[in-house]
């Protein structure tokens, strides 16, 4: 007897989202987030997976995401030994987000700079689209509660990013990201050696060097309330320098796990 045909119009499986949120003394915000980002991704097509990455924060970011994780089997959280870096936070939960079946990644800060509430358009816009990046810098994009100078030094380091590489996008240091699974299975993760900020502009280049379509969508990026930034001069200096050996392909590899 020959298979029935699946029925025209029939219900497709939801898909698998997940959304990581690396971590470093985020007890102020991580549950709230956690919370806030399960709200917005209720819809039935979706199914979602929050990952927290902790890096061993002294303040109990680690164990109240664990308590979420109790409470809730949508959320995951990866405990790491020590303070490694956005860089190598991300890798480690690509690796487990591909391993659990996601169809979707989604990178995104957990101070709430980045709005939950934009989660799903940002999605959405992956329907026609290989990487979504979150956008301060294209029309309908905005930043709260930053002063002048700040706003200066990001501002100046896209366009230097972007000059320096030849690419269009223009916000090339947003960590507000959403990824097909295979733009993170074809790209060599092992070799993306940045481990702070200069990361997203290494994931972004290496996706737009290997053919994959970019897409920015606009989005208000809001000063965290609570908790304090991780943004130092050395996150800075790596980024500049990364820039030009992206360009002429000499960034280094990760160092092994």
């Amino acid at each position: 007897m020959d298979e029935a045909e699946p029925t025209a119009g029939a219900p497709t499986a939801p898909r698998a989202v997940w959304v990581i949120l690396p971590t470093y003394n985020e007890a102020q915000n991580v549950s709230r987030m956690i919370r806030a980002v399960l709200a917005v991704l209720s819809a039935d097509e979706l199914d979602p997976t929050v990952l927290v990455v902790d890096d061993a924060s002294p303040d109990g970011t680690g164990r109240l995401a664990d308590a979420e994780a109790a409470r809730d089997p949508r959320v995951r959280v990866l405990r790491r030994a020590e303070r490694g870096g956005i860089g190598p936070a991300y890798r480690a939960g690509f690796e487990l987000a591909l391993a659990g079946g996601a169809e979707l990644i989604v990178e995104m800060d957990c101070d709430f700079s980045h709005p939950p509430d934009a989660l799903p358009g940002l999605i959405a816009a992956a329907n026609d689209a290989d990487l979504v990046i979150g956008s301060r810098y294209v029309p309908g994009g905005a930043i709260e509660r930053w002063g002048s100078v700040r706003r200066m030094v990001s501002r100046v380091g896209c366009a230097y990013a972007r000059t320096v590489l030849g690419v269009p996008v223009r916000d090339l240091t947003s960590g507000f990201k959403c990824f097909r699974r295979e733009v993170l299975t074809a790209l060599p993760i092992g070799e993306v050696s940045s481990r702070g900020y200069g990361f997203q502009v290494e994931m972004t280049y290496r996706a737009l060097r290997a053919g994959f379509r970019v897409r920015e969508v606009p989005i208000t990026f809001t000063e965290r309330q609570d908790g304090e930034s991780k943004m130092g001069l050395g996150i800075v200096a790596e980024a500049i320098v990364l820039v030009p050996r992206l360009r002429l392909g000499r960034a280094r590899r990760a160092p092994r796990a």
